[in-house]
């Protein structure tokens, strides 16, 4: 009896253990966030690839100091055989609330999913609870109405139905047939002012954003859903653009997107370390960040460009740069002899279709010996490397696929279009600098830290890179470790 009466007490004292750690792991990590998942966690591999087309698809407090930088914390892959996307971590209203926001620089509007919203995704596979909006639930929240200046601006006049008290409403629609609409709403978004080296501040700044009332097509249904997106374009809509506008900070941001590890760097502000020389000055005037391209080769052998063969801007051959983009998408002129370079070293391999778009094939040496680099030129002599780790994603064991794919995409007035991804942006920091209209990138390390410069201290900061997905990766490690030597002791004290 006297050893049941020990080991009874021994057991107790060994789960008090249990929450005790339990309360410490939570307590440290503040909102507990766990790893992400593959995109289509338990389904079919293939059907993750016909999903990352229908995405790229659907695609297309204190305020801040003067000039502040901005530290975004990022999680997600753009690699096409993990996550397929990258996502940010910021707070909205009063108090705060945490939402995902899928990153975007191919779109303009800030938008999450409200409470009332109809239709909205209720779970996500990449590893977080999604969020909904509540204008009753931040003290700091206005609905913005139809005669207010942002609704007329952006809607370029006021709206001859517009009445005293009505919202102010927006609806955007997808290449797939997906759409969101809702309403617009005024209120404090919280971000992270760098005040030092990898030191940071949560301070506030006032933004409109679209509050997301219905959703329609994959938007509601998505295995890899978030709470909405984060527009980085350069419409005055645009988060980017709203903050400057208030002298909050520049109209300069940055990205370094790793889709090895995932996460990476995504920050606003002037970046003084590494140096970006390799600049190319945008197309005026366009909707997107457009860039005039002059040359394509494979290998070395370049690609006919004949005239127009982009189309989409004239005699100009042109190509967007979209992070909100998966893949890569080149115009079907460009696209069939680029490929016949692609593998014109591996003559040998059986190249069969996945899903009736993607090529793929068995490979079992190095794809960065046995495939081609890629090159795109652009103006102002500015040039993109392409290296085949980059394009090639492995779908299984030795089988191996291409990132590259025909558009078949139009403009608005027909024309052809080239759209350049995650799959040529990931493991380069790539700098868009709206002050002096232009765009530039090098190769870099995504896991390191680059240097921001505040304008207030003159000093330069370094900014590191976040990985939503690895914190918690160690956590639960930790929690794992801990729970199997847990009931290893149970099993020697019963």
């Amino acid at each position: 009896m006297a050893l049941g009466t020990t080991t009874t007490t021994t057991r107790v004292a060994v789960l008090g253990g249990i929450l005790l750690f339990f309360a410490l792991v939570l307590n440290v990590s503040g909102n507990l966030v766990f790893s992400v998942n593959h995109k289509f966690k338990g389904r079919d591999k293939q059907v993750s690839l016909s999903a990352l087309k229908e995405h790229d698809a659907r695609r297309h407090g204190r305020l801040l100091a003067a000039d502040a930088a901005v530290d975004l914390q990022l999680g997600g892959n753009g690699h096409p055989s993990e996550a397929g996307l990258y996502f940010a971590k910021i707070g909205i209203g009063s108090p705060p609330k945490d939402f995902h926001v899928q990153v975007d620089t191919g779109s303009d509007l800030l938008w999450v999913n409200c409470a009332e919203c109809e239709n909205c995704p209720t779970k996500s596979n990449l590893g977080f609870k999604l969020s909904v909006y509540d204008t009753k639930s931040s003290s700091t929240s206005n609905k913005v109405t139809c005669d207010q200046e942002f609704c007329t601006s952006t809607l370029d006049g006021r709206l001859p139905s517009c009445k005293p008290n009505m919202l102010c409403n927006y609806n955007i629609a997808y290449g797939d047939g997906s759409a969101t609409s809702g309403y617009y709403v005024k209120d404090n978004i919280q971000l992270d002012k760098v005040t030092g080296n990898h030191q940071t501040t949560s301070t506030n700044g006032t933004v409109v954003f679209g509050c997301g009332a219905k959703q329609s097509g994959n938007l509601g249904k998505s295995p890899a859903a978030v709470d909405g997106i984060l527009g980085f374009g350069q419409a005055n809509a645009s988060i980017i653009s709203q903050l400057a506008s208030s002298g909050k900070v520049k109209r300069q941001f940055s990205h370094c997107l790793d889709n090895v590890k995932g996460g990476g760097i995504y920050a606003i502000g002037e970046v003084v370390e590494p140096k970006v020389k390799n600049t190319t000055p945008l197309v005026p005037n366009m909707p997107h960040y457009t860039v005039s391209m002059k040359t394509i080769e494979v290998g070395g052998d370049a690609i006919e460009l004949t005239t127009d063969i982009f189309g989409l801007f004239g005699d100009r051959k042109s190509a967007v740069i979209d992070s909100g983009t998966t893949l890569a998408y080149l115009t079907p002129e460009v696209f069939e002899p680029f490929m016949k370079k692609i593998f014109a070293r591996q003559s040998g391999l059986k190249l069969h279709t996945v899903e009736e778009q993607f090529t793929c094939f068995e490979y079992s040496g190095k794809v960065d010996d046995g495939f081609p680099i890629v090159k795109f030129g652009f103006k102002s002599s500015a040039s993109l490397t392409v290296y085949p780790h980059d394009y090639l994603f492995r779908l299984r064991d030795n089988v191996w696929c291409s990132g590259w794919q025909s558009n078949s995409m139009k403009s608005k007035d027909g024309k052809s279009m080239t759209l350049l991804g995650d799959l040529v942006l990931s493991n380069k920091l790539v700098l868009y600098d709206l002050e002096n209209q232009a765009i530039g990138w090098t190769d870099y390390n995504c896991t390191s830290s680059i240097k921001l410069k505040d304008d207030k201290s003159g000093q330069a900061y370094s900014v590191g890179a976040h990985n939503l997905s690895s914190a918690s990766s160690r956590i639960m490690g930790t929690l794992l470790t801990f729970l199997l030597l847990l009931i290893a002791m149970l099993q020697i004290l019963h």
